[in-house]
């Protein structure tokens, strides 16, 4: 049977994100519950730095029962010219599954193409997946539900908002988008895009931004400050929503920048929530992919 891959997350239908949320609520209210790697390995891929992704990543699959893998660039014959293909086919003799954190969206299909394992997406240029899935566990605790609530992102079009429309409409997430010209996402099916913060804002359960700077964007670090400077997520901008909406970021912040340190530290934000459901989602996530414990 082929494997099931997460790399987009399309992937899932609105049903199994709705169990996976479940799933998830369980696992965090019970850590050890769930043993599903025992005795197997997962691969960790990191072509880019990372905090939440690898620690989520590492603790979850110790609490799942499995040995995490980490590999970096200057580890693996990767780096060297050995192709997706034949690293998908080697590693997928020796581990349960397969994610990898890199810039190349291809890398990751090619990769997911040849292995006979699950692969998941722990971060691409155009694509953050899992964050998405912690998004909504936060969502979901917060309020009870995820469908019908509206959740608004201001600032950058990047990876995070894609994913937030994608994993959010399937949920029944009504996602609106704020970002500036030049700086807004194609359009995702049942996601409402506009260059007008207040308006994306409005009725909002939730308000959510990034950096402005992301990696790989230093060279025009300035350029993207003066552009996104009207999208800055500060107390004024939380006003303007629901009322009781809460404050998302997925990290690192740059407080100042695109979320002020009030709102960042303050009491009406779910961030440090948000930062430790990457590790319960993800679990979730791992166990579906991989399948229940059985005997082995």
């Amino acid at each position: 049977m082929a494997p099931r891959h997460f790399l987009v997350g399309d992937e899932l239908t609105s049903a199994e994100i709705h169990g996976l949320l479940q799933r998830a609520l369980e696992l965090k209210a019970a850590p050890l519950s769930a043993r599903p790697l025992d005795g197997r390995s997962v691969a960790l891929i990191f072509h880019r730095p990372s905090t939440r992704t690898r620690v989520s990543f590492e603790a979850g699959v110790f609490e799942l029962g499995g040995n995490a893998i980490v590999l970096r660039p200057d580890e693996m014959q990767l780096s060297r010219g050995e192709s997706p293909r034949d690293t998908a086919l080697v590693l997928s003799r020796h581990v349960a599954a397969i994610g990898m954190r890199t810039g190349p969206d291809q890398l990751l299909a090619d990769l997911a193409q040849y292995a006979s394992v699950p692969v998941f997406n722990m971060l691409t240029a155009g694509h953050h997946p899992c964050q998405a899935l912690a998004d909504l566990l936060t969502l979901r605790e917060a309020f009870g539900r995820v469908e019908g609530l509206k959740l608004a992102y201001v600032g950058d079009g990047n990876n995070v908002a894609r994913s937030l429309a994608i994993v959010g409409g399937l949920a029944g997430v009504e996602v609106a988008i704020a970002s500036p010209a030049g700086y807004a996402i194609e359009p995702v099916a049942g996601a409402t895009l506009t260059d007008d913060p207040a308006e994306a804002v409005r009725g909002a359960h939730a308000v959510y931004t990034d950096v402005w700077v992301s990696m790989g964007d230093e060279e025009t670090a300035d350029t993207r400050r003066r552009d996104l400077a009207a999208y800055r997520v500060d107390d004024a901008l939380l006003d303007l929503a629901a009322p009781g909406a809460i404050a998302l970021h997925d990290l690192p912040a740059h407080p100042g920048e695109e979320i002020t340190a009030e709102v960042l530290y303050g009491d009406r934000q779910r961030i440090w929530d948000q930062a430790e459901n990457r590790r319960h989602a993800q679990k979730a996530l791992l166990e579906l992919l991989v399948g229940p414990s059985e005997v082995r």
